[in-house]
């Protein structure tokens, strides 16, 4: 007895698609392929005999057949932090909605060769495009020296360069702050990022921003580099400079300054009120409940395939994604 592609142990092919749906081959790659010219019926029982024989796509073979790899990369220069993390998870998955493949390179954003060479093996790939996650300038200087002959946008550069997309780091500091203020708060301290990250330089910007707008002397700005460990050492300078309120710049600085803050006897809003920033998911069960700024990092990822993919430079594409406050129990009056 003749084995079927259904019984046996071979590799199912278009063929085999064909025959199940009573097509030709050529109109299995059609669908394969997302053409237009597909009767919806016959798009339904091509993909219906593709699910009962178990066939999977070869991206191999169609790229050579179709010139199209299906595949986009991603560049990280630093993939450890939340933000960054996140938005390479948010990729691969809009990317996959699309019908994509995802290719990811990782370089030293310090190291200009690495960039280079990342770049380098990502086309080597047969890329159609690439997103470039870049928090820091470094990465983009490297960058700008290069011909890349695929469609490149850029996330977590504050939307620096021609496709720079990225949430607006300014106006989320500036809500985070506002948040303060409205409380009654007028001496407000920044417990700033990494001077070599964009965003952390934007979040500060807005700070001092909304500060002015509100006629505030600018309170003290504290160094961090975006760990709790960081936030945790903080306390002491927040103690000393009479703040009764403090905007970290992001949700894992304001974890450990909760937490010095707690050992010192201060309490959290009685004392200081706190407000992070990304809206981590465990920032709702920080104690007490950490007032953050939430970033759509799935947003952010969608709009960068569209791009990549579509061409699709309108300004409603690139413009920034909103930043939204989501407001907990770290936040209060001063005494």
């Amino acid at each position: 007895m003749t084995e079927s592609p259904r019984t046996s142990n071979r590799t199912v092919g278009v063929r085999d698609v064909a025959a199940l749906a009573g097509v030709s081959r050529q109109t299995v790659s059609r669908v394969l392929n997302d053409h237009p010219d597909v009767a919806a019926d016959t798009q339904l029982r091509v993909q219906a005999a593709m699910a009962e024989l178990g066939y999977r796509m070869n991206n191999a073979a169609r790229a050579l057949g179709t010139r199209r790899s299906r595949t986009l990369g991603v560049l990280a220069s630093d993939a450890l932090q939340y933000g960054p993390s996140r938005s390479i998870a948010a990729l691969e998955a809009s990317a996959r909605a699309a019908g994509y493949w995802v290719s990811a390179a990782f370089a030293d954003a310090g190291d200009a060769d690495a960039v280079v060479a990342a770049v380098d093996h990502l086309i080597a790939q047969g890329v159609e495009g690439i997103v470039v996650v870049a928090p820091h300038s470094q990465t983009l200087e490297a960058l700008a020296a290069l011909r890349i002959d695929v469609p490149v946008v850029t996330l977590h550069s504050a939307g620096l360069g021609a496709a720079g997309l990225s949430v607006d780091q300014a106006a989320g500091a500036r809500l985070a702050v506002a948040a303060l203020a409205d409380a009654g708060h007028t001496r407000i301290a920044h417990l700033a990022g990494p001077a070599d990250w964009l965003e952390a330089e934007s979040r500060a910007e807005g700070f001092a921003a909304e500060l002015s707008a509100r006629g505030l002397t600018p309170g003290p700005v504290i160094a961090g580099d975006w760990s709790a460990g960081s936030g945790y050492a903080a306390v002491d300078a927040v103690r000393s400079s009479g703040a009764t309120a403090v905007f970290a710049a992001n949700d894992q600085m304001a974890l450990g300054l909760l937490s010095a803050l707690h050992e010192a006897g201060i309490a959290v809003p009685g004392d200081v009120s706190v407000v992070g920033f990304d809206d981590t998911p465990d920032a709702a069960y920080y104690w007490p409940a950490l007032t953050t700024v939430r970033q759509d990092f799935e947003e952010l990822a969608r709009r960068a395939v569209a791009v990549v993919i579509g061409g699709d430079s309108a300004a409603s594409a690139l413009a920034p994604v909103a930043p939204v406050l989501v407001a907990r129990a770290s936040v209060a009056p001063p005494r």
